[in-house]
């Protein structure tokens, strides 16, 4: 893949989880300089120590879901790196739930702030700078299974359904201003918290946060210039 290392500013949230952290380490390998949001920032600091914890990376403590939160995060990005050149939202959530008929909506609206909501919340914190540029990516992380329904997975289901329908429409707004909206659509992916709850599952299928991170910058580079709206499945 054509990568187009710089020293861009690159976005990360949900930046210590376990794809997180490969992303990040995917784009300091490219020389880019990082704001790493988490809503911890005693664990990002924890999970970056000797490697983004000190300038000119930021380690940023905010809640995705949260418009001012976001917000403030974005000033405080910017005032410290200047313009951001890509932003990567890895942040979301991963819940089994009731059935469709036994739905509660707790489960349902904790599920769609975290995959669905959070996207407009960190997109409206930084594309309109990328407007005033002319120039700017954005990558969410999606999933496989946003294709179609499953049992006892409604919510999740849903909420990363809305979560490819938001990156659609937001391409369609900004594609003609210089900024390309895309996501990523794992299957399953090789985590310690995945094998945890997957004890018995066939590990060798999943897809490694390395990889995932790879094609996520792939999308962030010069040679995704054309690409829009697109949802990258990454796994069998």
């Amino acid at each position: 893949m054509n990568h187009t290392p710089t020293s861009r500013t690159v976005v990360i949230t949900g930046a210590a989880g376990a794809l997180g952290r490969a992303v990040a380490q995917q784009f300091l390998d490219e020389g880019a300089q990082l704001a790493l949001v988490d809503q911890d920032e005693g664990r990002l600091r924890s999970v970056f120590a000797g490697r983004a914890d000190m300038s000119p990376h930021q380690l940023v403590a905010a809640d995705v879901t949260s418009e001012a939160g976001m917000a403030a995060a974005a000033v405080r990005i910017e005032q410290a790196l200047g313009r951001v050149d890509v932003l990567v939202h890895v942040a979301g959530g991963f819940e089994m739930g009731e059935p469709v008929h036994a739905l509660s909506r707790a489960a349902w609206d904790r599920m769609m702030n975290l995959n669905a909501w959070s996207f407009v919340a960190v997109t409206r914190a930084f594309v309109p700078q990328m407007l005033g540029d002319g120039a700017g990516k954005v990558v969410a992380v999606s999933a496989g299974s946003a294709v179609r329904g499953a049992a006892q997975m409604a919510a999740y289901v849903a909420s990363k359904s809305a979560l490819q329908r938001l990156v659609e429409a937001l391409s369609q707004e900004v594609r003609t201003k210089g900024i390309n909206v895309n996501s990523i659509a794992p299957t399953i992916m090789d985590t310690p918290a995945n094998r945890e709850s997957m004890p018995n599952a066939d590990h060798s299928a999943w897809v490694s946060t390395a990889v995932a991170a790879k094609t996520i910058g792939f999308l962030a580079s010069d040679a995704a210039l054309s690409i829009h709206g697109q949802h990258v499945v990454v796994g069998a």
